[in-house]
């Protein structure tokens, strides 16, 4: 005996498709809101990260890998996880109450204070300028171009990019510039490491066994968790209009920024490891590794080393000045905007010039130790670092700054764990100097 199946309706049938049809298209929209809620507010995150992948910050990844190996991978993830959590505090900071770093600690603690504050930066920030410009004119050197038109070119059509563009335009080449940093990534799988040494270096810390690698190390806590890093995602978040409402997506734009900031570095330490520190050759410049690369892993890891090198000091010889700018007309009271109207005079663009103009004349000066410098700008952020976050995790959990989005007592106690953290690695430093 045989059984028929029995059949739906024919408009049941109709119905249930027309409902997967709506719920698909549904899901498209959705799918297509969250993008364009994304790309809406994208911008902060993605540029304070990748542009900690400076040419200082090169040069302490190369120095990182050529001279300890593997050994101290780990410091480039630990340090990504503390910038995830402090610019996402930064980004909070400035959605909530709409003013940069410099203006709430001059808001909270006195004038006097902000000054300081604006000082403090100006210092630190000062040596990572003129390691930007000395990346450009690296990069330059490998082509063959001087020192001095190098640096002189770049300066001036950044100045003309920042100074004349509007927001949008400025952020556009930004994004353009920081997309370059992506053949670093290629140079690390070009330079045929061993995989497995190196998952083992990144997550398994080891303690540096001499001075030069504690060095190392702070420097790189300084390089990737920079002071003006946080600086800058406060005040460019303020200047986008990040408020409470789009955070969700802000959240978005950080991790995705601080994680491919990471990755960048990472690949950086490792095509070094893997060739350099296996060839036993010393280098003092990203240049240098640049060139030694050429007889270890071929001649594209060289041209997709120098390429990269131009643009992330592009990028990060806009953005160190334009953070430092925000600083300093926060701190003087003045407006803080790449929008201004720049056939008028404002403290944000005579600032950004001055410094623009002291980077390429610095690095135009013959027979200067820039390498020197860099390197040990990044071990000033590291010193300046913990007073920074401080000061961001006594901000972030006033209440009377914050309102209702003051951060709960489970995020400040995981942040004041953090700094302890900072802390203990700059004492390892200095322990270091002292024994």
């Amino acid at each position: 005996m045989t059984h028929r199946a029995k059949r739906a309706p024919a408009h049941a049938v109709a119905h249930h498709g027309r409902g997967i049809t709506v719920r698909f298209a549904a899901m498209r929209l959705a799918g297509a809101g969250a993008l364009a809620s994304f790309l809406a507010v994208r911008g902060p995150g993605l540029l304070a990260g990748l542009s900690d992948d400076d040419p200082a910050g090169i040069t302490t990844y190369s120095i990182l890998g050529a001279e300890h190996g593997y050994r101290l991978l780990w410091i480039i993830p630990a340090s990504t996880i503390l910038l995830v959590q402090f610019h996402l505090v930064a980004v909070r900071l400035g959605a909530a109450t709409g003013k940069g770093f410099v203006a709430l600690v001059r808001e909270r603690w006195g004038r006097h204070w902000g000054y300081a504050a604006v000082l403090g930066l100006l210092f630190a920030n000062f040596g990572t300028i003129c390691a930007e410009y000395a990346g450009v004119a690296a990069a330059g050197s490998l082509i063959g171009l001087p020192a001095w038109l190098s640096a002189m070119a770049a300066g001036t059509l950044i100045t003309l990019v920042v100074v004349l563009g509007s927001f949008a335009r400025v952020e556009k080449v930004l994004l353009a510039i920081s997309a370059t940093l992506v053949l670093y990534v290629v140079d690390g799988v070009l330079a045929g490491p061993v995989w497995a040494e190196v998952a083992y270096g990144s997550v398994v810390p080891r303690l540096p066994i001499d001075r030069a690698g504690w060095i190392a190390l702070a420097a790189s806590l300084g390089t990737t968790l920079a002071p003006w890093g946080l600086a800058f995602i406060q005040s460019y978040a303020v200047d986008k209009k990040i408020t409470l409402a789009t955070l969700r997506w802000e959240r978005v734009d950080v991790i995705v920024g601080s994680v491919l900031t990471g990755v960048v570095g990472l690949a950086i330490a490792v095509a070094c490891a893997a060739t350099l520190y296996r060839a036993g050759v010393h280098i003092e410049s990203a240049g240098d590794a640049a060139a030694a690369l050429r007889p270890l892993a071929g001649s594209f890891a060289t041209l997709f080393f120098g390429v990269g090198l131009l643009g992330s000091s592009l990028l990060a010889a806009a953005i160190v000045p334009i953070a430092t700018s925000y600083s300093i007309a926060e701190g003087v009271g003045e407006p803080a905007s790449l929008g201004l109207d720049s056939r008028h005079f404002h403290w944000f663009y005579a600032a950004f010039v001055g410094l623009t103009v002291a980077g390429v004349s610095v690095v135009a000066l013959p027979g200067l130790p820039l390498i020197p410098l860099i390197y040990s700008s990044q071990v000033l952020n590291a010193a300046v670092l913990p007073l920074h976050i401080a000061a961001l995790l006594l901000l972030v959990g006033n209440a009377d700054i914050m309102g209702d989005a003051r951060a709960s007592v489970g995020a400040l106690v995981r942040g004041w764990i953090s700094f302890a953290l900072v802390l203990a690695c700059l004492g390892g430093l200095t322990w270091s100097w002292i024994s």
